[in-house]
């Protein structure tokens, strides 16, 4: 295996791996390079199990040896081994979850051949913060829905945060970025979707009531986490609906309330 030492955090190679902590800029220069960070050494296993292709892993030397197998299947694949010190100047934080791997980032799906056989879709609305976004996900894989829609100002599901708040699920639950939105309320329906927003509406009815109708197929919106589902999804959604409160408390955080609102509604 070609494990290369580094000697200094201003190594030309590594670039890949410079300014992590930077989430901002990460989000925007990630996906033009091709490419996205597997943090931890289960989330690289799972990335990899799912058929990702490697470009390099970045490690302490005291991950080398948990690491072997994987770096020998992959001799052609460079491993950079530095000090806790050096590592943590190049990417901006203390690396304590094992290994990092930048992988080729895969060839985006198509919305539309991902519904083809989906019966329960989850559609994530302008949701920036990476910790809701890789627990929705991490919901969606335990609960039974069978893909994800994000619109176009969704945070990516691939930041490093977001996949390893997902343990790596976002690896297992199909899922592809809508072009537009809301009109991409229109390719839902044209498969046949029924499509349902969370919110607190007037008319909105308890999640128990639309899931003792057992839809066909049905597409569920989460709004963003401050605003809530927006006024044109709502007024192009089919129904609205809510998860039942005490008094005195009006919603749950949307990571908490996907769950909820996963098990309640999948396909039976």
């Amino acid at each position: 295996m070609p494990v290369i030492r580094l000697e200094s955090s201003a190594d030309p190679r590594v670039a890949d791996y410079v300014a992590l902590s930077d989430a901002a800029l990460r989000q925007r220069t990630d996906p033009v390079r091709g490419l996205y960070i597997a943090e931890s050494s289960k989330v690289l296993r799972r990335a990899l199990a799912a058929g990702h292709v490697p470009r390099s892993f970045f490690l302490a030397e005291k991950w080398l040896d948990g690491l072997a197998d994987v770096l020998d299947a992959h001799p052609d694949v460079p491993a950079f081994v530095g000090s806790p010190g050096v590592l943590e100047e190049i990417t901006g934080f203390h690396l304590h979850r094992g290994a990092l791997a930048a992988m080729n980032r895969p060839e985006p799906r198509d919305p539309a051949a991902l519904l083809a056989g989906a019966r329960r879709v989850a559609i994530l609305e302008d949701i920036v913060d990476h910790t809701n976004l890789g627990a929705i996900f991490r919901s969606a894989a335990g609960l039974g829905f069978d893909a994800v829609l994000v619109t176009p100002r969704s945070a990516d599901p691939l930041y490093r945060r977001s996949i390893r708040v997902s343990m790596g699920t976002v690896f297992q639950v199909p899922w592809a970025r809508l072009d537009a939105w809301p009109e991409g309320l229109g390719l839902l329906r044209g498969h046949g979707f029924v499509v349902a927003a969370m919110e607190l509406t007037e008319d909105a009815v308890p999640i128990d009531v639309l899931a003792a109708e057992n839809p066909p197929r049905l597409a569920l919106v989460l709004g963003t986490e401050g605003a809530g589902v927006s006024p044109a999804a709502l007024a192009g959604a089919d129904r609205t609906v809510l998860v039942p409160m005490r008094p005195g408390v009006d919603s749950l955080n949307v990571a908490a309330a996907s769950a909820v609102a996963f098990w309640e509604l999948r396909a039976r």
